[in-house]
């Protein structure tokens, strides 16, 4: 008889991440992990997002002890300042003039944690997007069309922030988005999840 697998939970409040697991076709639910997201001093993007991401996932395991929880988290960086969820139209507005004609990391962590061995599995995925130059013109316009005020870098490329862009890099196009499938795929079938 197979082993009954733990159930999954996402341990994100991102419409965008939960809609990514979806593809999965895993039954699922969401949860919140309600974590103070701050930058330490000095703290590279990568690790502020690898940091994040298991932070998360250890809140919602610690409220769930029984299931699988899959945490993720999303830094981008560009000479050294990192740009987080801009919150509103100004800040948006702001962040992508700053990020015109520029070269952005965005590093996006995964923490899986498997509940019957305690083991953490971790993932991080690099993306680099090059902004194209943009006008102020076309930064409003943009910026009233998507309201990108919860994306990191303010632009939705699953959306219409890919007119924003010249050329991205890396090795899984849903990183982008907030949740890297394909390393995540790998992650839940090494715990045991029937993936194809």
């Amino acid at each position: 008889m197979p082993e009954t697998l733990p159930p999954l939970i996402l341990g994100s409040s991102s419409p965008y991440r939960r809609e990514l697991l979806m593809r999965l076709t895993l039954p699922f639910t969401t949860h919140s992990p309600d974590v103070d997201e701050s930058r330490l001093d000095g703290e590279p993007a990568a690790a502020q997002a690898r940091r994040l991401a298991r932070l998360k996932a250890d809140a919602i395991a610690a409220r769930f002890p029984h299931a699988c929880v899959i945490g993720s988290d999303q830094v981008a960086s560009c000479r050294g300042q990192h740009y987080g969820k801009p919150g509103n139209r100004a800040a948006a507005i702001a962040q992508l003039a700053e990020l015109s004609a520029s070269t952005v990391v965005f590093d996006t962590a995964l923490c899986v944690i498997d509940p019957r061995t305690g083991r953490h599995l971790e993932a991080s995925v690099p993306t680099e997007v090059a902004f194209r130059a943009l006008t102020p013109d076309e930064i409003e316009r943009y910026v009233d069309i998507d309201t990108p005020f919860d994306c990191a870098g303010a632009a939705k490329s699953e959306a219409l922030g890919i007119a924003l862009l010249e050329r991205l890099s890396g090795d899984d196009p849903t990183a982008l988005v907030g949740l890297p499938l394909i390393r995540l795929s790998a992650l839940l079938r090494e715990i045991g999840y029937p993936l194809p």
